[in-house]
């Protein structure tokens, strides 16, 4: 998979050459590029906002830096006569992130992020970039960040790890909160007593039917517990 972001920070992206996903751009499983917005601007103060129309606090990302750095991801793509890319823009407007959305993501041939800071992005670059190429707004959840560059590497974490190859065990992705569309069981490992705390004695047994039929109501009564919203989905 290509993976582009577009930011102010680039740096802050290196933590992407460690852990999983580092060895998975070694391993050539992802081909990312991190591109400055502001090499993309022509002032000399390198400037990519300005006072929104219509009044209001805060200042807005104008729309040329932004259309000079889609164009050359997308003329780029369109040399080697790819499919449009899928345009992500991090944005509490946007529809909700979900493990779904990152399986059907995991897919996509290339992923560009734009990553929005201040009061946001002008819109016609969204409209632009709809133009050219699918274009989502997601959200992590109902609060707002700073900026997307941290939706932007929750989402890539979570979207890469689903790509073959990234995990080294794939059955471990089968087992985890909302495969399934429930939270993940309690995990527990050697000792069998810690600190007054002992592992169920169901995962001593050596019995995989009953170790299957805990774990699964152990599943139920987490998601009830805690996120009783999917069980009603």
């Amino acid at each position: 998979m290509r993976i582009d972001i577009v930011t102010i920070f680039p740096e802050f992206f290196s933590v992407l050459d460690v852990s999983l996903l580092g060895k998975a751009r070694q391993n050539g499983l992802i081909d990312l590029a991190v591109h400055d917005l502001r090499d993309y601007t022509y002032d000399r103060h390198r400037t990519v906002d300005d006072t929104p129309y219509g009044g209001g606090a805060g200042m807005v990302m104008r729309p040329e830096p932004w259309g000079d750095a889609l164009d050359s991801i997308l003329y780029a793509s369109e040399a080697q006569h790819a499919a449009p890319p899928v345009i992500i823009f991090p944005s509490p407007a946007g529809e909700l992130f979900s493990q779904s959305m990152a399986r059907e993501l995991a897919v996509e041939r290339q992923l560009v992020f734009g990553c929005g800071r201040y009061e946001g992005i002008d819109q016609r670059v969204v409209d632009y970039a709809s133009t050219r190429a699918t274009v989502r707004l997601v959200s992590l959840g109902d609060y707002v960040l700073n900026g997307g560059e941290v939706a932007t590497m929750a989402m890539i974490e979570a979207i890469g790890r689903l790509i073959p190859g990234v995990v080294g065990n794939p059955e471990s992705l089968v087992e985890e909160s909302h495969s399934d569309g429930l939270l993940e069981y309690p995990s527990y490992t050697k000792p069998a007593e810690w600190r007054g705390f002992e592992v169920p004695p169901v995962l001593l047994s050596g019995n995989h039917g009953a170790i299957a039929a805990w774990r699964h109501e152990q599943q139920l009564e987490r998601t009830r517990r805690v996120r009783p919203d999917l069980l009603a989905e």
